[in-house]
């Protein structure tokens, strides 16, 4: 038998619900004890923080790899670092299934309209605001919101701002009516989504487009396999438009089997509902006292200490906060199969010679 994360029972051997290998427990003497396994049967809401250079991405990434390979779920990771594409590199076990976009494309029908309003700044309240609503609601494309837009007997100053504004969001690049839908990332293989590439704004739509996407797919039915929507850098996600698209999984998105794992080593710049609603945290170092009252703000009844007296000092090291048994675990993670792309380079290993100066190019 073995006990699994976020699944609230002991589990006979042979069970075949998929679970994840994470890592193992951690003795007061600091081995390796048990291994550690995380529930992926179930919708899940999982927040892994921890300050840079302690392991936050790396258990993202573990996380991952374990999602690639179990039965009925659909993994998509949006990957604002680009550190991620090496989940589809040789792996030292199983291969691990990856498909990685790097010019991500999203069609204009993946944002409501409402979701329209908010990424170009419009009140729908306002002339141009409503004009957006209205298009977006009618058309397909940017092009057609536009002609829908000229089409109107609106006043010319609010036809010409909507418009800008529909122009803005097209010079981004990432609209396009052959875009990614909910159907082409509900595969099994782990699809990478790199945003590293675009600025905070079409890096939201993206995020957020995304997030509805997978949300209205299964509460319409369109897929079968269970979204699990893991985002690194969360907080850049939580300062943006992506926010109301997070919020709706985290607090809506159990019923349709929509799960979300958010990475962030700024927990206190996300919002409180991501800390609350959580019912999976996995803590790596914190020294910043703003991130720790996040997380204690939100702290259990059933944690009989601080989490500052119980938070690891080394990387790889965590504790897991358990809602589902109401219990706290330490643990290491375990090594990662595939290559990490989150290492920071180092002077040191520069190939030049000591005495030697530096061209430009150097």
């Amino acid at each position: 038998m073995t006990f699994v994360i976020g699944r609230g029972k002991v589990v006979e051997a042979d069970d075949d619900a998929p679970a994840g290998h994470l890592g193992s427990y951690r003795a007061r003497d600091g081995s390796s004890g048990a291994p550690l396994h995380l529930d992926l049967d179930g919708p899940h809401a999982v927040l892994i923080v921890g300050k840079r250079g302690y392991g936050k991405s790396y258990t993202l990434g573990v996380v991952a790899e374990a999602l690639s390979r179990a039965h009925g779920v659909a993994p998509v990771i949006a990957d604002p670092m680009g550190v991620f594409p090496t989940l589809g590199e040789a792996s030292e076990g199983d291969p691990v299934p990856a498909e990685v976009i790097d010019d991500p494309e999203i069609t204009a029908t993946t944002l409501d309209p409402r979701s329209w309003c908010a990424l170009l700044d419009l009140s729908p309240e306002s002339g141009a605001g409503g004009l957006v609503w209205q298009a977006a609601q009618d058309e397909a494309t940017l092009a057609d919101m536009r002609a829908n837009i000229e089409a109107t007997e609106a006043p010319g100053v609010d036809k010409r701002a909507a418009i800008n504004h529909l122009n803005l969001a097209d010079s981004w690049g990432i609209f396009d009516s052959d875009g990614l839908d909910a159907r082409e990332l509900g595969g099994g293989e782990v699809t990478v989504v790199d945003v590293s590439g675009l600025d905070s704004a079409p890096m939201n739509a993206v995020v957020r487009g995304i997030g509805e996407a997978l949300y209205r797919a299964r509460v319409d039915g369109e897929i079968k396999r269970l979204p699990w929507y893991m985002i690194d850098e969360a907080h850049t996600f939580f300062q943006g438009v992506g926010e109301a698209a997070l919020e709706t999984i985290l607090t809506r998105g159990r019923a349709p089997g929509v799960s979300l794992v958010l990475a962030t080593q700024r927990p206190s710049a996300v919002s409180e509902v991501a800390v609350s609603q959580s019912d999976v945290v996995v803590s790596h170092r914190l020294t910043s006292e703003a991130d720790l009252d996040a997380l204690e703000a939100a702290q259990p009844t059933y944690m009989q200490t601080s989490l500052a007296e119980r938070l690891p000092t080394s990387p790889g090291e965590v504790i897991v906060i358990d809602d589902a048994t109401e219990t706290v675990h330490s643990a290491n993670v375990r090594q990662r199969e595939t290559p990490h792309g989150g290492d920071s380079p180092n002077a040191s290993d520069v190939d030049v010679e000591p005495d030697q100066p530096l061209s430009p190019d150097d």
